[in-house]
């Protein structure tokens, strides 16, 4: 009997065991599928992204710009075998896996030495990316990927990573026959744009034009906007009424202009006029500590009103920094006039401008609070936007502002030529948010997880294999 009942025993076992065999087999032959089949998918539909930054999405901008593609591109990805960078790979990923059109090529410099030379004559780093679509191409370098800038408070170096606005504007740039054509006004001592500035209107793909007014009769008609920055001299009288023709049948005005020393822009001055917003003479200067900065009165950090240009620096919480500005004086019951930047109720112009030596306000001193930015709505369908500061896009404000003083800029440009896909994809940080806790709460995860959660799990092995046990030996 017990013979027998042994090889009862024996054969369950057998055929347990061939049960579970074929089980395993059939788990691991359905995880081989799976994994082929998963290893096909696109890498948006694999990965996720749980970065505080959204390092690894791209936003709605791009998606709209791919989506819309009928035209092939590629995109050559300049990099060294066994050197490609990580998140580099992944944006690629997902560019390719948006569109049909796009088509990621990798060329090894080592492999091909020359190819780059037929698009740029700068030296190439590593995973560089260089876009075409027919006979247009961009360059967009390794540094423009990842940019290092300087932050003025605490003296040290940030870094982002702008890969997909680069590339965003990169394609955009290379499908897109006719861009935006700004002029920039010249002949009246000028200043040269700003470098950050002038790179983001260059990603935005605004293609930049000198205009001298006086060898022209008209300003060309394929100007989406006109833009005057920092003139150091006043325009002619046919100058400004060019430029208000301009305004009233449609046209886009961009100023920028402060006062000026031993000089008066007045024609210049009469194309605010002629919108009802009259100019201060002087230098505005605050006495209320929560509206300068650095200690210098004359530094001023503005309230913003809400308007498309200013809400979304007024929700991200940033700050523009204006130097040395003018007041303006606008109507209140002018619908066509819309305030940006105000100074606050204890500001004033100080009529010695760059000859103060004080920065009490004195007799004749003219009280505020005034306007610093305005949008006008022109009866043509035209729009004008007036900064009254010249030097507020200088690179060194604009670190101080942390980059509000261009976006204020590239926003009020946006809102005159139409806002555009590719525009306002903003860098990401790659600054680290550490997660920090008490000496006491490591102590207690420790314990958890060496002693208590080991030990919690060993027990429950050791209860589980002695039931099982205790029951086949029941049964036998």
């Amino acid at each position: 009997m017990k013979k027998e009942n042994k090889k009862i025993t024996s054969q369950q076992a057998l055929k347990g065991g061939t049960y579970s065999l074929a089980i395993t087999a059939v788990v691991l032959a359905i995880l081989i599928v799976v994994n082929i089949f998963v290893s096909t998918l696109p890498t948006s539909l694999t990965k996720f992204d749980i970065s505080s930054s959204k390092l690894y999405s791209i936003t709605s901008n791009t998606k709209a710009v791919v989506n819309n593609l009928t035209q092939d591109v590629t995109i050559y990805w300049v990099v060294q075998a066994d050197q490609e960078d990580s998140i580099i790979e992944n944006l690629l990923g997902k560019y390719e896996s948006l569109s049909s059109h796009i088509d990621v090529v990798k060329k090894n410099p080592d492999v091909f030495p020359t190819f780059t030379e037929q698009y740029t004559d700068e030296s190439v780093p590593n995973n560089s990316l260089i876009v075409e679509s027919g006979d247009r191409s961009r360059y967009v370098s390794y540094n423009d990927i990842y940019v290092t800038e300087a932050d003025m408070y605490s003296y040290s170096y940030t870094t982002s990573f702008d890969g997909e606005g680069a590339l965003t504007s990169a394609i955009d740039y290379v499908v897109t026959e006719d861009l935006p054509q700004m002029y920039v006004l010249e002949g009246h001592g000028e200043q040269d744009l700003p470098a950050t500035f002038a790179d983001s209107v260059e990603k935005e793909n605004i293609e930049v034009n000198p205009l001298s007014l006086l060898n022209v009769d008209e300003i060309p008609e394929d100007a989406a906007c006109v833009l005057i920055y920092a003139p150091q001299s006043d325009i002619s009288e046919q100058e400004a009424e060019m430029l208000m023709d301009y305004a009233d049948n449609g046209g886009k005005l961009l100023v920028m202009a402060g006062p000026v020393e031993d000089a008066e822009l007045t024609n210049l001055h009469s194309v605010l006029s002629h919108y009802g917003v009259e100019v201060t003479e002087g230098i505005v200067v605050e006495s209320d500590r929560n509206y300068y900065a650095f200690g210098y009165p004359y530094i001023l950090m503005p309230s913003m009103e809400s308007s498309e240009i200013t809400d979304a620096l007024i929700e991200k919480r940033y700050y523009p920094i204006f130097p040395i500005a003018q007041g303006l004086n606008v109507a209140y019951d002018d619908e066509s006039v819309t305030a940006l930047l105000t100074t606050s109720f204890f500001s004033y112009s100080k009529l010695a401008g760059f000859g103060l030596d004080t920065y009490e306000m004195e007799e004749g001193d003219i009280e505020g609070p005034f306007t610093l930015g305005v949008s006008i709505a022109t009866e043509g369908e035209g729009q004008v936007v007036w900064f009254s500061a010249s030097d507020f896009l200088g690179d060194m404000y604009n670190a101080y502002s942390s980059g509000a003083n261009v976006d204020l800029a590239m926003n009020a440009l946006s809102s005159l030529i139409g806002e555009r896909e590719a525009i306002s994809i903003r860098s990401k940080s790659l600054n680290y948010n550490y997660l920090t806790i008490s000496a006491s709460t490591s102590s207690t995860l420790k314990m958890l997880m060496i002693g208590v959660f080991p030990l919690t799990y060993l027990c429950i092995g050791i209860f589980i294999t002695i039931s099982k046990r205790r029951t086949r030996n029941e049964a036998v």
